[in-house]
């Protein structure tokens, strides 16, 4: 006789998965694609997800690591990560035509920054060090930024006036370890100033909201999403800091079925670079262990919607042009 399986209840987080931000990153190079035509060069992957990079790579992208790897001429786009004022004008010495395609959170960040140092203040950015985002913000700010990644570095911190420095953040980072970090920082430093925890974008806000709202209920926590990415990261540190069993996975054949032993009840969420397709492919997958009883969990409803680059628009135009006039 054949056993039957066993039933899965399945929470999926809302929201979960792709941000506006990554939204307007994908669509950039897509749109590229088809006014230029392949290929076209992307510096570093557009966003920290396989699958987005693969599909993108069938499609006519090239990721490169250095616009020193772009071939002159060819059209470049930067990932929604940022990039520092050494990139950019490495790519104007080339002449390259650039689309940017960083991130108008992120942007908002670097404007933030360059404005504090311009009003001589020293700089804290919190984040974690190697991040692209990280990187990008760090050559934005004129002078650069003191970095700190935990409360232990604030106390080693030392600025040259206490009287003048502001601090600003990486926006994909857990909420409970900014508002850490910055609370030693105020300790430290009554006179600083900075935007609380606002700079940590609503995307990431609302996933991690949406973790902590299932975890009492799981007994498992999944998030899909890349291992290089930050916000997905902080999702699987939530689930754990909770004492539910969390584990971040890319896709569904990284999926242990050794974890779903004891387990009745699973939550799944996405990470902000994570397309809804792996999700699915994740479920299917269960299948093989269970019958799946899936609950979708009410939360934010996002309709954020990010404006193109000027460069893709004014691009856009002048092929509708150039299609009329021919």
């Amino acid at each position: 006789m054949v056993s039957e399986k066993p039933i899965l209840k399945v929470l999926l987080a809302q929201p979960r998965g792709f941000c506006a931000g990554v939204v307007r990153a994908i669509e950039i190079v897509e749109r590229a694609l088809e006014i230029h035509g392949p290929p076209v060069y992307v510096r570093h992957e557009i966003v920290h997800n396989r699958r987005v990079v693969e599909t993108l790579r069938a499609k006519g992208a090239v990721f490169v690591e250095e616009v020193s790897d772009v071939p002159d001429g060819a059209v470049t786009i930067f990932s929604a990560h940022g990039i520092s004022e050494a990139v950019e004008n490495e790519a104007k010495l080339k002449e390259l035509p650039v689309i940017d395609a960083t991130c108008p959170l992120v942007s908002k960040v670097h404007k933030e920054g360059r404005n504090h140092a311009l009003n001589g203040r020293d700089i804290v950015l919190i984040g974690h060090a190697g991040h692209p985002e990280v990187e990008g913000t760090i050559g934005r700010i004129p002078g650069g930024a003191h970095l700190v990644t935990n409360v232990e570095d604030v106390g080693r911190l030392e600025v040259k006036n206490p009287e003048m420095i502001s601090y600003v953040t990486q926006t994909t980072l857990s909420l409970d370890d900014t508002r850490d970090i910055i609370g030693a920082l105020r300790n430290k430093f009554p006179s600083i100033i900075g935007p609380d925890v606002r700079d940590i974008c609503y995307a990431t806000q609302n996933r991690q909201q949406a973790v902590r709202e299932i975890t009492s209920d799981v007994d498992l926590m999944l998030v899909v999403g890349a291992q290089n990415s930050s916000n997905s990261n902080r999702l699987k540190e939530i689930g754990a800091d909770t004492g539910v069993p969390s584990y971040l996975i890319d896709d569904a054949p990284c999926l242990d079925l050794d974890w779903l032993d004891g387990v009745s009840t699973i939550g799944i969420t996405a990470g902000a670079s994570a397309p809804e397709e792996l999700v699915d492919d994740l479920l299917e997958k269960l299948k093989q262990f269970g019958e799946i009883s899936l609950e979708m969990v009410s939360g934010v409803e996002e309709n954020i919607q990010f404006k193109l680059p000027p460069e893709l628009i004014e691009a856009e135009t002048d092929t509708r042009h150039q299609v009329r006039e021919a």
